[in-house]
């Protein structure tokens, strides 16, 4: 007991570990999560899946993968699919028989399987893999588009893939004359119309549960985990693996409703899908053997070869025909699906039961599905982000600031920001606020910022940090406080006065943002130094005019904001741990007048020239 309990406790270390390193890194995190996984695996041993913990592994393995895609369709919003639907209605439902073919045709000439196997792995081949999909597209910075395009893909096709592997598996049987045609062909169709029904009718009753008040706010976390296993489990008792189905359209229906604590739910939903995903991946890599790794010859390097370069760019290339993709987008579709949890899952539990009704070709399509999905991790996620650059289908680079408020204020800093080659984009729900920045030809967003037509046509992606300037100092708390999970706590930052309070009367960190200057200025103060003549200024340091020239030029009362490192960097001064301006940054501050450009120092100098002429 106490082996198994370390080695849970091993995996779930090891797993975040794995996902912190890639983060600094900047490496894909499944490619670290595999590695883990065959050291603890094949390599030493120390895991052993299937013996450590029994009968459990495999429904463990399923649950959590139906959590997965349940948290895969909370993302999945109808508003975020008009440019794409008929792109990827048809790479679903034309792309995806055509890869089930194909594979099945490279498994059984190539792979040397026999039909019924090489069927069963085409059908199981034409996941992509949201498990992969997602963390790829987190550090890629793809534009929305193909970025939705990927996504929408990755999880549709997973329990559309798991489902053909079903259908195929049954046809097996009943070619061995174990199951009737009529029988299985009737089951199939209640297991589709069950796993259907039974995601829409409990999306619909927890969505008029959450919105009447009927399950409590610290509840509906729980409730929603405890739905999912629920609907998953009672879908398979009706047709195996059809809970995958029913979890995503569950989560596809949820996402698309108008429930006011959906985000949290998210971002909960997020958290445990980390946890999952790491774990998962390390343990079915863990579960790997010598003799099925051994089992991998020419035949597995062919088959894969077929699969990544002919397979799947004819199969996109048809799909694709008349959906009004760019060459660009189709070529990046085209090369871009890694396959991940579910293929290996799926592959082990038919690759289980292949063997048991005396097929010896079930564990070479475990080997081939764990050759196939390696070779994606590691092809697909180092050359997503230079790929999607020479297309030109990613996001600028450079960091951006989103500016809530549209006042005068907002657009000279916002102007400044632009003359300092960092993009920017003021937001704002009053039209007229937003006057001066679009005569000023800046990027604006008319809406309210919290709104659902903001997350969707905002695309936060663009920006590392916010600034919340409006005159409501508690609209600025609650935007940096929204915004806060997904720009970071660290980049979320709020005009207003200083709160220099008790530690019994301050607020907690999580509630607001950061405060932009210190000590703190609010938008009273704000407009009247602008009206009296403070501007923002940009300096860049040299090596003539260094830090401590900067500092003695400039005026005592001036506020530095921010530093625009070399690399395009952006580094707040609130937020700058003690960190000092160095040569080649430029640093923006906020600032009076020069002397000689005030009223009395222009008066002066013009009594100055006056006495020059006299005399």
């Amino acid at each position: 007991m106490e082996d198994i309990a370390v080695k849970l406790a091993f995996i779930g270390a090891a797993g975040i570990l794995a996902q912190w390193l890639a983060w600094r890194l900047r490496l894909p995190a499944i490619v670290l999560l595999l590695a883990a996984g065959f050291l603890a695996g094949p390599v030493t041993g120390f895991l052993v899946p299937a013996e450590d913990f029994g009968k459990v592994y495999q429904p463990a393995v399923g649950l959590a993968v139906a959590i997965i895609l349940f948290e895969g369709g909370l993302t999945l919003n109808f508003h975020e699919i008009r440019e794409t639907s008929k792109a990827v209605r048809r790479i679903v439902l034309v792309g995806g028989p055509l890869t089930w073919f194909g594979t099945a045709l490279a498994g059984h000439f190539v792979g040397g399987f026999e039909w019924p196997v090489a069927i069963i792995l085409g059908a199981i081949l034409v996941v992509t893999g949201p498990t992969v999909i997602m963390p790829l597209l987190r550090t890629a910075r793809l534009k929305s588009r193909p970025g939705s395009l990927l996504r929408w893909e990755a999880i549709v096709n997973d329990p559309i893939g798991a489902l053909f592997a079903v259908i195929s598996f049954e046809i097996f049987m009943v070619f061995h004359g174990d199951h009737h045609a009529e029988g299985v062909a009737v089951a199939i169709l209640l297991g589709f119309a069950f796993a259907i029904g039974a995601g829409l009718a409990a999306a619909q009753l927890l969505i008029w549960a959450f919105i009447r008040g009927h399950v409590p706010e610290f509840l509906k976390a729980p409730v929603l985990v405890a739905a999912v296993l629920a609907v998953f489990a009672v879908s398979n008792v009706f047709l195996e693996e059809s809970g995958l189905l029913a979890v995503t359209i569950m989560g596809i229906r949820m996402a698309n409703s108008r429930m006011a604590s959906l985000g949290e739910l998210r971002r909960f939903k997020e958290t445990i899908t980390v946890l999952l995903v790491s774990g998962l991946f390390i343990l079915l890599t863990a579960a790997l053997e010598w003799p099925v790794i051994r089992s991998l010859d020419w035949r597995a390097a062919g088959f894969v070869f077929a699969l990544l370069f002919v397979i799947r760019p004819v199969a996109i290339a048809l799909a694709t025909i008349g959906t009004g993709l760019s060459w660009q987008e189709r070529v990046l579709t085209a090369w871009i699906a890694p396959r991940g949890i579910v293929a290996v899952a799926v592959a082990s539990l038919f690759g289980g039961l292949l063997g048991k009704w005396g097929t010896d070709d079930g564990q070479r399509m475990v080997a081939f599905t764990f050759a196939v999905v390696v070779s994606t991790i590691l092809l697909h996620g180092f050359t997503l982000s230079p790929l999607a650059r020479i297309l030109g289908l990613r996001t600028t680079g450079k960091p951006g600031i989103l500016i809530v408020g549209g006042s005068r204020w907002a657009a000279a800093l916002a102007a400044k920001l632009k003359e300092m080659e960092v993009p920017v984009t003021i937001a704002d729900a009053n039209w007229n606020h937003l006057v001066d920045a679009r005569q000023a030809g800046l990027d604006t967003h008319y809406g309210d910022p919290l709104s659902e037509h903001a997350h969707h046509h905002l695309n936060i992606e663009r920006f590392n940090a916010l600034i919340a300037a409006t005159d409501n100092d508690a609209y600025n708390a609650l935007v940096c406080t929204d915004f806060g999970p997904e720009l970071g706590r660290n980049n979320v930052y709020e005009i207003g006065g200083q709160r220099e309070q008790s530690d019994r009367q301050a607020m907690h960190f999580t509630i607001g943002g950061r405060q932009l200057f210190k000590p703190g200025l609010d938008f009273r103060e704000l407009r009247e130094r602008r009206s009296s003549g403070w501007t923002f200024q940009s300096t860049r340091l040299t090596e003539e005019f260094g830090r401590e020239a900067y500092i003695a030029s400039r005026d005592p009362e001036a506020r530095t904001i921010l530093w625009r490192k070399p690399d395009g960097k952006l580094v707040f001064e609130t937020a700058s741990g003690g960190a000092k301006i160095q040569e080649g940054d430029i640093v923006l501050s906020f600032a009076p007048p020069r002397q000689a450009d005030t009223p009395e120092g222009r008066k002066r100098k013009r009594a100055e020239a006056n006495g020059k002429d006299e005399s």
